[in-house]
């Protein structure tokens, strides 16, 4: 059955709002911009386990944020659920999200994965890594630094300047090299382009099966995904695919993190606080790994077999809320660049 689209669900979430002024108890509406089928079961666990009935709008996080912003006081939200911390401050910035105090998500969330006014909590993170042409490739870049080599010419295929992917692995490194430095660095990727950027991470990895390209950056649940089930033209080839866990023996590799927080005016603020702290129990970040192919974001939390796999490795502390502030810089250098 095809999900409903955003601008559907959008409509039908406006009824709602207009036809009642009080919200029951035994509510909680979230707004996300996650899409994945797996977390349906997720939001089944905590009806179940709370009676709690969850009302779901999902689209792009910007448009969630827009319409959060244009609501205001009547705003339903009582969640904003965001793939990435960028757009979790944006919408703390935006004024849309409130602070909470919960004794589990301080206990349980490291704290360079929330907010530092608990506007925000991370609850699950990818690995953002290296893949390589293990037949053509001898020697594979052991850092992101080593991207910009020129003895990767004409090798590397990587997503576009416009997607917070890009975007937050530059902030990240902004935050340990300084801004002159990635914007060199920047540079030295772009003259090592196999073609301009294109597509999302699995076609970064289907540009290795098929030639294209000796060296891509992928997030490593699209790996782990094509290792636990069939990813067309991944999972067939995935023995030719290496990995390369960069920056082991300096700052760790860069972690994207999905997260979630309280919408500002939350009809339902009990129940979302309630909902984000059973995102930090275990059965619920165990299923982020297991569901998912995601890395937990409490910490001893058991990994799914296909995570599992691809290693052990010292992943980067860097405050995601820093990376959040250094996105507008790298977005700047990004296109200064040439970075398309």
């Amino acid at each position: 059955m095809k999900r409903a689209s955003f601008k559907t669900k959008l409509i039908a979430g406006l009824v709602v709002a207009a036809s009642t002024s009080v919200y029951a108890d035994s509510e909680l509406n979230i707004y996300s911009s996650r899409h994945y089928d797996t977390d349906e079961r997720l939001y089944t666990d905590f009806e179940e386990k709370t009676g709690i009935k969850i009302n779901r709008i999902e689209g792009n996080a910007d448009e969630l944020i827009t319409r959060m912003v244009s609501e205001g006081d009547n705003s339903p939200a009582d969640i904003l659920l965001t793939v990435d911390t960028s757009r979790l401050e944006r919408a703390k910035d935006a004024g849309v999200l409130q602070a909470i105090d919960s004794d589990v998500l301080e206990s349980k969330i490291p704290a360079y994965l929330q907010d530092d006014e608990n506007q925000w909590f991370g609850f699950s993170q990818r690995a953002r890594i290296l893949f390589y042409d293990k037949n053509d490739v001898q020697d594979p870049p052991q850092s992101y630094e080593e991207l910009a080599d020129p003895k990767y010419k004409g090798q590397i295929c990587i997503r576009s300047s416009s997607n917070v992917y890009t975007q937050t692995i530059t902030a990240a490194l902004i935050g340990h090299l300084g801004e002159e430095a990635v914007s060199d660095w920047a540079k030295g990727v772009v003259a090592n382009f196999a073609r301009d950027p294109q597509g999302g991470d699995t076609d970064q990895l289907r540009g290795i099966v098929s030639g294209e390209c000796d060296i891509a950056m992928s997030n490593t649940y699209y790996f782990g995904r094509a290792l636990r089930k069939d990813v067309s033209g991944v999972s067939d080839s995935v023995d030719m695919i290496g990995w390369v866990f960069p920056n082991q023996n300096s700052y760790g590799s860069h972690m994207n993190l999905s997260g979630g927080g309280v919408a500002a005016h939350a009809p339902n603020k009990e129940n979302a606080i309630k909902f984000l702290e059973y995102l930090a129990s275990e059965s619920a970040q165990e299923y982020f790994s297991a569901g998912n192919d995601e890395y937990p974001a409490v910490p001893g939390v058991g990994l799914s077999p296909s995570v599992a796999q691809l290693g052990l490795f010292k992943p980067d502390d860097l405050d995601a809320a820093t990376i959040a502030d250094n996105v507008p810089a790298a977005q700047k250098l990004l296109n200064e660049s040439g970075w398309k």
